[in-house]
């Protein structure tokens, strides 16, 4: 008998989930579809019900389905025949997963769907199971092997759940012209929250934004620079837009005898980089270090390039991007 390679194993179980996942791509059609349009369409929630493994796979679809903007939320079959069936209301539907469509827990809500006209969408490999014949939308995965041959335990069908309900939240998410602004409105912690904050979430504004006309004298630059503490100085013109900016580098660089005296004008690097205020902030934080040199700052301005307001990297350390 051949010694047991883990590997071999490992191998074994993703290209079986894999050709399942491949046979779940060709089946999906109208019945996804017509899904999508349903749940698009109406003002309520999603109920999502399982038993078993099925169960752990609708905890995650109402998980994510909520946080992409289509409310949502689990509840145990058992629970709903003791009680939780007064939580499904009338704008509502329900998202019901079971492989065989025989989950006998399921029997009571699926009974309430339809006495009270509650769309009822099965998540299935058994079109022609109770769960399925009880259904208004069905949505098929393939009834592929399980990675786990031998005790067929729930491997291959609950990662086809799992996908399938991946699809239903981004097309749901895609239908209705979900943003990463609305995405952050239900992420506003962590590292996720930092990546989809915007510029204008971050930056500093108003009396704070370090600037002065181009025609000024540096002895007046290095007082704006010192009081405002950015390490930088915006330079204005007489319409009021950006046209260039002196750094802590442009002092270095320019140091002499005379430097107080100088213009502005004659300091100042010219057409610095710029951000929007509606831009990410992980996209601003790109913008400040990709390509040579790599800047600290960020000046953020309006259509017009008019300073509205400034970055500096430290802003986006502080909320938690590096």
């Amino acid at each position: 008998m051949p010694a047991f390679d883990p590997a071999v194993s490992a191998r074994h179980v993703i290209a079986t989930e894999r050709d399942g996942l491949d046979a779940l791509y060709n089946a999906i059609g109208t019945d996804f579809t017509a899904t999508v349009e349903r749940l698009s369409g109406m003002g309520g929630r999603v109920i999502c019900a399982g038993v078993g493994k099925s169960g752990h796979v609708a905890r995650k679809i109402a998980a994510t389905l909520a946080s992409t903007g289509t409310p949502a939320y689990y509840v145990h079959p058992t629970e709903a025949s003791h009680g939780d069936l007064g939580m499904i209301g009338e704008t509502d539907a329900v998202l019901a997963l079971s492989k065989s469509g025989e989950t006998k827990e399921l029997g009571d809500l699926i009974a309430y769907c339809r006495r009270f006209g509650v769309p009822l969408i099965a998540m299935t490999a058994k079109p022609d199971s109770t769960l399925g014949r009880a259904a208004h939308h069905l949505l098929t995965v393939p009834d592929a092997p399980e990675a786990c041959g031998e005790t067929r335990a729930p491997t291959t069908s609950t990662t086809l759940m799992m996908a399938l309900g991946d699809a239903l939240a981004v097309a749901l998410l895609e239908s209705r012209g979900f943003t990463a602004a609305d995405f952050r409105t239900f992420h506003p912690g962590g590292a996720l929250g930092a990546a989809l904050a915007s510029v204008g979430d971050v930056m500093h504004s108003g009396e704070e934004v370090p600037v002065i006309g181009q025609d000024a004298l540096m002895s007046e630059v290095l007082i704006e620079m010192t009081t405002k503490s950015f390490g930088c100085v915006g330079l204005l013109d007489e319409a009021g837009v950006l046209a260039g900016i002196i750094t802590d580098g442009d002092l270095r660089r320019h140091m002499g005898s005379g430097l107080v005296e100088r213009p502005a004008r004659d300091v100042m690097t010219h057409d610095p980089k710029t951000g929007r205020r509606d831009m990410l902030a992980a996209d601003a934080l790109r913008e400040m270090t990709a390509g040579h040199p790599k800047i600290t700052q960020l000046f953020i301005v309006d259509g017009d390039r008019r300073p509205v307001g400034i970055l500096h990297l430290h802003d986006l350390l502080r909320v938690g991007l590096t």
